[in-house]
């Protein structure tokens, strides 16, 4: 039984395993103490290893100049292969099913591409209502590219009336309603907004019963929640890194493709030197050959500086376990979510699930009104966290850097305004 009370929450870190692992961050200041940082879902915090990873790098572009693709201690030319092994252990894949590579929207229309492939009467997407921009941006000019209407070629699923995230049931029945019709069911992992985690799983068997892929955009779930893309048949994904795996602003994608897919050479991918087979990379000849797995929806060599702090991060996450990091998170935000309801001085409802096994360590807070000013005092006082139009902050104690008494703390706060 949880407790509102600091002594309470200062027990709870005594005991928690990866309570060492804040001093592996660098975290934000506020009147010359540590802020309350719970924006892990929108920008990860800096590893402190970065700053000596990022030196070596430089020194070894000095020292090596272009020889450094070779010689440097991380060489150049293979420098994504570096994440390879820790990629599919954080997302359950194989390691020829992952790759770090470009960036998250390149990689959702390069995937896309591969996969939306609308012949005849199937040519449909389903997608939830209200997905991140960018998702939506990417849907609507796809279907657009082929010469289908939005309107007609994308199904976007609401919450029933009254509700704020989706019934796992609706969304099954919608994809069957679909049925030969559906060519792809495109879903956030866990939805930007409300935090809601949806049952991948579940989702793609729907979406292969009736005949079409299953793939997921992975920003708010990689690093996250636990996956297992491989066992649960997942045809594609991709995700960010520079939320909760803390890559920094505008860090390397990643790509996910079943390696059912990533070894059919019929499998259409955009072609680009670093996609194509190694063995006959530098012979500069014409004839796209796509290496057997996912590297070959690489475009270009690895972004090396770009990619330091991933190789920091994925250290960290390494030597944690994301068994550990989830149990935490649940723990986490299971007492915040016990202080949230001990406030009723302030107008608002959580929208995350309450069900541990429906969402991640974002909390959403809907507010009636007051929700700016609410946003702008939490932000005077050294609370780091996120205002999403038009109504909603949110939330997030992460795992790795997040304490029991940085959601204490947060609630004395938010209680006093």
């Amino acid at each position: 039984m949880f407790s509102a009370s600091l002594e309470y929450a200062q027990s709870l870190d005594q005991t928690d395993v990866l309570f060492s692992f804040r001093e592996r961050f660098l975290i934000p200041q506020h009147n010359d103490s540590d802020a309350l940082y719970f924006c892990g879902n929108s920008l990860g915090l800096q590893p402190k290893s970065v700053s000596y990873l990022m030196q070596a790098e430089l020194n070894d572009w000095a020292k090596y100049g272009v020889e450094g693709h070779f010689q440097a201690r991380n060489p150049w030319f293979s420098y994504h292969k570096l994440f390879t092994e820790r990629l599919a252990k954080l997302v359950g894949a194989k390691t020829n099913e992952v790759v770090a590579a470009n960036t998250l929207t390149v990689n959702l229309h390069l995937l896309m591409l591969s996969f939306y492939r609308p012949k005849g009467n199937r040519y449909k997407i389903l997608m939830e209502a209200g997905a991140f921009p960018s998702d939506q941006y990417a849907m609507e000019t796809q279907v657009r590219m082929y010469g289908y209407d939005p309107n007609d070629a994308i199904i976007e699923l609401s919450p029933k009336e009254g509700c704020h995230t989706l019934d796992e049931e609706d969304i099954m029945t919608a994809i069957e309603a679909a049925g030969d019709s559906l060519a792809l069911v495109m879903m956030g992992g866990v939805n930007y907004y409300t935090g809601q985690l949806f049952n991948m799983e579940q989702i793609t068997k729907a979406a292969h019963r009736v005949g079409a892929y299953a793939g997921f955009d992975l920003a708010h779930a990689v690093g996250n929640v636990l996956l297992s893309l491989h066992d649960w048949s997942v045809d594609f994904a991709c995700w960010c890194s520079y939320k909760y795996l803390n890559s920094g602003p505008g860090g390397v994608g990643g790509i996910y493709v079943h390696e059912h897919h990533a070894a059919n050479p019929s499998v259409f991918r955009l072609g680009g030197w670093w996609g194509n087979d190694e063995q006959s990379r530098f012979k500069m000849e014409k004839g796209f050959l796509p290496k057997p797995t996912a590297e070959s929806w690489q475009m270009s060599n690895a972004p090396v500086f770009n990619m330091v702090a991933h190789h920091a991060s994925l250290d960290i996450f390494d030597k944690a376990g994301m068994e550990a990091l989830k149990e935490k998170s649940q723990l986490l935000t299971g007492y915040l979510l016990y202080l949230l309801d001990q406030i009723n001085n302030l107008p608002f409802e959580v929208i995350t699930p309450r069900n541990p096994s429906q969402r991640g360590c974002q909390v959403s807070l809907l507010f009636k009104d007051r929700g700016r000013e609410t946003f702008e005092a939490l932000s005077a006082q050294g609370v780091i966290a996120d205002w999403r139009e038009p109504n909603v902050i949110r939330v997030a104690p992460v795992p790795l850097y997040n304490t029991f008494e940085d959601v204490y703390r947060f609630y004395e706060i938010l209680r006093g305004i």
